[in-house]
């Protein structure tokens, strides 16, 4: 196996480090750069494929795809396994992934770019914006309800700490039934968990933007994406549903069996082939992962793609920059993070050492419910993207590998250069 991996990583090796783009095919298409010119191991990168097709060899996942970018140039781009153990397709660069929460940065930029055009500002209280929410009430131990200390802010909106209660405590309110503007009539009937800035709480937050983007804009948000990201990102294959022509790329949906090998799950719809009535800014996005990676590069870059600039490089430091009150920690799946923050839409890496990870300072990042994983790391200047697709794939402990740990590991174990 090692001198078939030895062949394809040559391969690579000998390509032209260029992007293209090509209209004819309507998709863009990446070369990859030897990885020395990048300061890259090529035994590194040889090993990170290796380890990543042993667990699809030894059955613990379907298929995936990893690419990892430095100073601007992909080094490594590999397809393993299959994009459905029932059939047996097998994945490939384009395979197309359900993103889920790995939508909510995407949110977050949509949202930097209105507040660059003004027409929000961080202390601003969210019932400006959103006057349904003017005067919420706030929970108590004791089962009643008390004013807000201070009113919720956009900063605390875009941090997760506004007050709205985990996902979980919404689960029989039926936000997403209908569309954005019915969530926010929902939400406005119902106190707050907390008092806003005094806990991180992942829950409704980024589809409250999701609405916000739709109001300041004046744009749905599937066209608000279109036009103001994915067109000048050149993301041909990212959005809230597939083309039919390319239904044959979406990855199926796995799970674990008794034995611990993946298997189809069941009870996953598949991928809408028209815009759903409920535009999720917090987790309805399908994508590739070239798709992300420009995405992501683009805020590597200070906000720019390929002469498309979508953010000031300031703004892109604004939304890695911790805003958590002090005391208040990410926890995501319990115990708390350490070493970690939060910005607008992203953790952000403050402490390595704290946080367990080789990662640099400053380095960001987020994942997905079916296990998508990604980081940007302005340190060391890379970026790196996983695509997989399990239920409950980002949950430690519930039978997909490690991958968020494992995957920096072998990324920073195949640098050369600081």
């Amino acid at each position: 196996m090692r001198a078939h991996l030895a062949n394809r990583l040559l391969i690579a090796a000998s390509a032209a480090a260029v992007l293209t783009f090509s209209p004819a095919a309507g998709v863009s298409q990446v070369s990859l750069s030897p990885a020395a010119e990048a300061g890259v191991s090529a035994a590194g990168l040889e090993t990170l494929t290796a380890e990543m097709q042993a667990l699809v060899d030894s059955g613990q996942l379907a298929g995936a795809v990893t690419l990892l970018a430095r100073n601007g140039k992909v080094v490594h781009f590999e397809p393993y396994g299959v994009q459905d153990v029932s059939t047996g397709a097998p994945v490939t660069r384009d395979t197309i992934w359900r993103i889920a929460s790995m939508t909510k940065p995407v949110t977050g930029v949509a949202m930097m770019m209105l507040w660059e055009e003004g027409k929000w500002a961080m202390d601003d209280p969210v019932a400006k914006h959103i006057p349904e929410f003017e005067g919420l009430q706030v929970a108590t131990a004791g089962g009643g309800t008390e004013p807000q200390a201070r009113p919720m802010t956009m900063a605390q909106l875009m941090s997760h700490t506004a007050g709205f209660d985990v996902s979980a405590g919404y689960e029989d309110q039926g936000l997403q039934d209908a569309d954005l503007a019915a969530m926010i009539t929902k939400l406005a009937a119902l106190p707050l968990a907390v008092q806003p800035g005094t806990d991180w709480r992942y829950g409704p937050s980024v589809n409250i933007q999701g609405y916000l983007v739709e109001k300041l804009s004046g744009q749905r948000l599937d066209a608000f994406f279109q036009s103001r990201i994915f067109d000048p990102l050149k993301m041909v294959d990212t959005g809230f549903h597939v083309d039919r022509a390319k239904l044959s790329r979406v990855s199926a949906v796995h799970t674990y069996g008794p034995d611990g090998r993946v298997r189809p799950a069941e009870g996953v719809g598949p991928a809408p082939t028209s815009a759903p009535r409920f535009l999720s800014g917090s987790g309805g996005l399908f994508s590739t992962a070239e798709d992300y990676w420009r995405f992501s590069q683009m805020l590597l870059n200070g906000g720019e793609l390929d002469g498309a600039r979508l953010l000031k490089p300031e703004t892109v430091e604004l939304m890695r920059t911790n805003v958590l009150a002090e005391g208040v920690k990410v926890d995501l799946y319990g115990p708390s993070q350490e070493g970690v923050g939060f910005g607008m839409d992203f953790a952000v890496i403050l402490d390595p050492a704290a946080a367990g990870t080789p990662q640099g300072v400053n380095s960001y990042y987020w994942g997905g419910a079916f296990g998508t994983w990604f980081w940007v790391d302005p340190t060391h200047d890379l970026v790196f993207v996983g695509m997989i697709q399990n239920l409950r794939g980002s949950i430690p402990g519930a039978g997909t590998p490690p991958l968020r740990d494992i995957s920096p590991r072998l990324v920073y174990g195949a640098l050369e250069t600081p």
